[in-house]
């Protein structure tokens, strides 16, 4: 997965922006996330697409989207919205209610996608993530979907 997010997300921040995105899938999300995660792959094992969520373990109603990626090359092609489909009635299936996320104030594409889906946005939260890191957030209530 690490492999292929420098090229998604076009350098993105240069090296310091691929260190931020390693950082943000450590190997534990693979080890303990695998039944609350999806992975979309080509015939012959090529990735296009992956979303990696949780369940909250201290907000019963609650569940998380940690990190989403799709091709650049697929976008448009409704695999996000399908992976976010996926990810809702698994949280349904647990009894979730809410599905939150965040994105950096600069991703318009990820506050748009997540307008589509049905998301409350939230104002820019300065910090949120450490010193300079501010992040939108994103809520929505599985009971009106």
């Amino acid at each position: 997965m690490l492999a292929v997010l420098d090229t998604w997300w076009g350098g993105l921040k240069g090296e310091a922006g691929a260190k931020e995105r390693a950082l943000l899938l450590p190997r534990l999300y693979f080890q303990h996330f695998t039944t609350t995660s999806f992975l979309v792959e080509r015939d012959g094992g090529q990735m296009v697409a992956f979303l990696v969520g949780f369940l909250s373990q201290t907000d019963p109603e609650t569940a998380y989207v940690h990190f989403v990626g799709v091709d650049p090359a697929l976008h448009g092609q409704g695999i996000g919205r399908a992976l976010y489909r996926s990810f809702f009635a698994l949280a349904r299936s647990h009894g979730r209610r809410y599905v939150h996320c965040i994105t950096s104030p600069g991703n318009t594409g990820s506050q748009a996608f997540h307008a589509r889906l049905g998301f409350t946005t939230s104002a820019v939260k300065p910090d949120y993530d450490g010193p300079g890191l501010d992040r939108v957030a994103f809520t929505i209530d599985l009971s009106e979907d």
